[in-house]
């Protein structure tokens, strides 16, 4: 059985976790290939709210068995909240729940490396979530990091000494105040560390070929979103792994020729958290209503979201990098009652219109070029329906469809799992 993958096409916080949780009554296997604690999942059902940082957004299913790949890091303090959550919701994790062997750690050192290293940037800092996903990543590149294998081990102690030591003198480096106790940092860290040893480690890429072979349906899960990728993002404000769908073969062992339907899941207007550029961001009275209605705040970090219009430049390139197959449309609920909806369809670019994602779209040298659409009154979110979504919302969507030339098979009219509308039956 092919691999399908789901993932975000803007800056993150798309609603992944909302959708993999829909979809996972028609999988076997919920597989999370790249990324950390610097993801946010939110889940809503039962009117209950769950965020997931690292556990796979399958969970919560008893026959789903969650994976978590080679690709992610795992910060086994924050792994530990994760599971302590779930033991409050009598979620039995123990039988569901696997960990590549592969998958590297998180250290305490990680964490205040990345903070000394976004200290010492001042105003040019790059809006880090602060969690050590990128100076693990860098210890992974750079052959030094410690991964879940190791703490099979023997010596797997004196291995993390050895880089925690190399880790201070990195952080005396950098001449800035971290006011830091590493001796308590570590004290939770090893606690944590036994709750990690009790899991089911397991060689995740023979795993997945044996699934495959036997038939079981399986869906790899991304984190953040395709224009944070560290190589086709908005560098250097970026994630450190590959949010593409090229990060799924190389985060979990899948074959670039076993991977089937692609989901894409974007929101209705656009938002983006921390520094970096982003073309079509308001300031007005639009932007401060998309963020209020729509909740605009980090899953993770609870930092404010930015919000703007649709940037159909942007996703078209995140679908083209991708090869997205059916497209999964967020909070069109929150763009009720805009008498008016604008849509960027081109970029000028230095004095020049273009209709592709550039090198740079810093300000200077990108304006956006907006279409305008007329909006919508009607509350979406008792809607179940795709009869009854309203007209110009159907035009609107429509629009996109053509424009993507890709379907848009679900729209989401609120947080809960049951405010999902299939528009069609998924192909895959």
């Amino acid at each position: 059985m092919a691999v399908d993958l789901l993932l975000g096409l803007q800056w993150g916080d798309e609603g992944k976790g909302k959708i993999v949780d829909v979809l996972t009554s028609n999988y076997n296997i919920i597989a999370r290939f790249q990324g950390g604690p610097n993801a946010g999942h939110t889940l809503v059902f039962n009117g209950r709210k769950h965020v997931l940082h690292t556990i796979p957004s399958g969970i919560f299913h008893d026959d789903a068995t969650n994976l978590v790949g080679n690709g992610v890091v795992i910060d086994p303090v924050i792994f530990k909240k994760e599971l302590d959550k779930l033991e409050e919701q009598d979620v039995d994790y123990r039988k569901s729940l696997l960990i590549s062997r592969k998958a590297h750690i998180i250290l305490p050192t990680h964490r205040l490396l990345d903070a000394a290293s976004e200290a010492s940037k001042g105003k040019a800092k790059i809006g880090s979530t602060l969690k050590g996903i990128g100076p693990t990543y860098m210890d992974k590149t750079g052959r030094n990091g410690i991964r879940v294998g190791d703490l099979e081990l023997s010596d797997w102690k004196t291995r993390y000494r050895a880089l925690a030591n190399k880790h201070e003198s990195m952080i005396s480096f950098y001449n800035v105040d971290v006011q830091y106790d590493l001796t308590e940092l570590e004290k939770e860290f090893f606690e944590a560390v036994k709750v990690l040893k009790s899991l089911k480690f397991i060689d995740s890429e023979e795993y997945i070929y044996q699934a495959q072979k036997s038939g079981q349906t399986i869906l790899a899960e991304g984190a953040q979103g395709s224009l944070l990728d560290i190589d086709f993002g908005t560098y250097p404000f970026v994630t450190s792994s590959n949010t593409t769908a090229a990060g799924a073969c190389t985060g979990l062992g899948v074959s670039p020729n076993q991977i089937g339907d692609v989901f894409g899941i974007f929101k209705a207007y656009t938002t983006r958290v921390g520094s970096g550029p982003f073309p079509t961001e308001l300031f007005d009275e639009d932007g401060a209503t998309m963020a209020k209605v729509g909740n605009e705040f980090g899953a993770t970090t609870g930092r404010p979201r930015r919000c703007g219009w649709l940037d159909l430049i942007a996703l078209k390139y995140a679908c083209q990098v991708n090869g997205v197959t059916q497209l999964m449309m967020m909070k069109g609920d929150v763009l009720s009652g805009f008498k008016t909806l604008k849509v960027c369809t081109a970029y000028k670019y230095k004095g020049e219109v273009i209709k592709h994602f550039p090198y740079n779209i810093e300000p200077e040298n990108v304006e956006p070029i907006y279409s305008e659409f007329s909006g919508w009154s009607e509350d979406l979110t008792e809607m179940s329906e795709a009869s009854q979504l309203p007209k110009a919302l159907n035009e609107y969507i429509e629009f996109l469809e053509k424009e993507l030339e890709i379907p848009i098979t679900i729209v989401s009219v609120g947080p809960d799992r049951k405010q999902t509308i299939f528009r069609q039956q998924l192909v895959s």
